[in-house]
């Protein structure tokens, strides 16, 4: 009876833990589900192009915020009611967003279903520790990872064919019906801990305000540096300068006051640091790859919305095939060892993809992205069982924050440096390419003859069919320009998995056991 006890004890997790999955998948999903999408929420709103963007960026700003001030919040309103007013916020604010009139109350709405939203992510990963507890959190584990790597991915295929197919509206109105049924189920079956009001008083107010203040001058340098390019833009100093005092304060801070809003001295345990550095990495991974591959695919093939969805479609695919194989193994090997696989494969994914050329669609993409898609829970899942799982009890809720604040972080890190080098890089190119078209080049003379000719008779005019010849000819060189860069930034990922790679042997394994994380609520 012994060795069955734990099995049957597994059915009472099941129901409350999947429901809080469904509202951790739904804000995951949400931070992607735009990004294909952006120019039709720009159009219906008449929105100008440089406000578009923070559509998203407002909403990334305010989740990156609330994510590590989670664990504190739970603590105070217990996981149950957290929960629960997180998805009823998000839901609400869902339904904002797919009414909103103008461009500005789009940004405010989406700020606020991001912090509103943003909590339910990283109480998944505390929860998932009291509901599988022992031998059983691989599969807890795995679950929390696929979500986490799959959600973004799916995002931006959901979204490009809810608004190729309906209207960008229901790229919010599709939270409804599943923010609503979290937001009823989890009072109803939710039972972690109780809450502790007494923590309002002498909570380090101060320490959160020099954290918002940091995370959110932060994402802001990131996300919008390369497009004001960085320092040139006074407004992008002042918030580096901002994001780099404040965050120095509230390291201080958190490391001198007695009960810190975030438990900054958990990275003394070696393998939580490492932890959220692979974390870090990973979120680096998942959202660079998304984020470049979209714009590929629209700016240099000219895909829709609905075609870039179906290119990327093989990557959510392979993940979700790569977990019952990460649950297989990882009950009879070293998760050490499953990271290490997903990491290099990931790093041998981005590999592939420097071999990019311009005419790259969904068949030359599918073997790199599947090569991406089905590691990326052998990335993720052992990253929360070795980093999080090495920790006590009563420290897992703080840490469980800034471990997931590490993935978003290292998203905005990863989007902001191949962003850098796709504007860097694509000069290079461009300049090196364009030098050597001279009139000593026979093969470009001989095309620009040709192309004349053919324009000038379509336009009857000699002069006017050269002038098309070269245009077209710019055309080219800047499209080749743009694919070489591209590759660049597939190799800086690479680098950064490589380097991930080589750091997992410095981890601790940690042993299952079956002792419950609820002895610390």
């Amino acid at each position: 009876m012994s060795t069955q006890a734990p099995e049957a004890s597994a059915a009472p997790s099941i129901f409350p833990f999947a429901v809080m999955c469904v509202g951790m998948f739904v804000a995951l999903l949400d931070i992607q589900i735009v990004a294909s999408s952006l120019q039709d929420i720009g159009g219906g709103l008449s929105a100008a192009q440089d406000d578009i963007s923070w559509v998203q960026t407002a909403y990334l700003i305010a989740e990156i915020i609330v994510i590590p001030l989670s664990g504190w919040l739970t603590r105070v309103f217990s996981t149950r009611w957290l929960f629960a007013a997180s998805a009823a916020g998000f839901t609400v604010t869902s339904m904002l967003c797919g009414i909103a009139w103008n461009i500005e109350s789009m940004i405010v709405f989406r700020a606020l279903q991001g912090l509103l939203g943003a909590s339910m992510i990283p109480t998944v990963f505390t929860s998932s520790f009291h509901y599988f507890p022992g031998p059983r959190r691989v599969y807890s584990a795995a679950v929390v990872g696929t979500i986490a790597s799959v959600a973004p991915v799916l995002g931006p295929v959901i979204g490009g064919w809810i608004t190729d197919t309906i209207n960008w509206h229901w790229l919010f109105y599709v939270n409804l019906v599943p923010g609503l049924l979290v937001a009823v189920a989890v009072p109803l079956l939710v039972d972690i801990d109780r809450p502790d009001l007494s923590l309002l008083k002498g909570a380090d107010y101060l320490g959160m305000a020099l954290m918002a203040l940091a995370l959110g001058t932060l994402e802001y340098f990131l996300e919008e540096g390369a497009r004001w390019n960085w320092f040139d833009d006074q407004t992008i100093t002042a918030c580096a300068w901002i994001a780099g005092i404040s965050g120095i304060l509230f390291v201080v801070r958190s490391l001198t006051y007695a009960q810190p809003v975030v438990d900054l001295r958990a990275l003394r345990d070696r393998n939580f640091a490492l932890g959220c550095f692979l974390s870090f990495v990973t979120g680096i991974g998942i959202f660079s790859t998304i984020y470049l591959t979209p714009l590929f695919l629209g700016y240099v093939r000219g895909f829709s919305a609905w075609q870039t969805g179906v290119a990327i479609f093989s990557t959510g695919a392979a993940s979700l095939i790569g977990v019952p194989v990460y649950v297989a193994l990882a009950r009879r090997m070293d998760t050490r060892w499953l990271m290490m696989f997903g990491l290099a494969s990931f790093a041998a994914a981005m590999w592939s993809f420097s071999f990019i050329t311009h005419d790259w669609g969904a068949d030359q993409l599918l073997i790199p992205q599947i090569l991406r898609g089905f590691p990326q829970v052998f990335a993720v899942a052992p990253a929360v069982t070795l980093g999080l799982g090495s920790l006590p009890p009563e420290r897992l809720k703080y840490a469980s924050g800034l471990f997931n604040m590490m993935r978003n972080l290292g998203g905005a890190v990863g989007i902001a440096v191949c962003g850098a080098i796709l504007n860097n890089q694509t000069n290079f190119h461009f300049l090196y390419i364009a030098s050597h078209l001279t009139p000593a080049n026979a093969a470009m003379a001989q095309l620009v003859h040709g192309m004349t000719e053919r324009w000038g008779a379509a336009l009857g005019s000699p002069v006017a069919g050269h002038a098309a010849a070269l245009s077209q000819l710019w055309h080219l060189a800047y499209r080749e320009a743009s694919t070489l860069a591209y590759a660049d930034a597939f190799r800086a990922i690479m680098a950064a998995f490589v380097v991930a790679t080589l750091l997992v042997p410095l981890l601790r394994n940690v042993a299952a056991t079956n002792a419950s994380s609820s002895d610390a609520h």
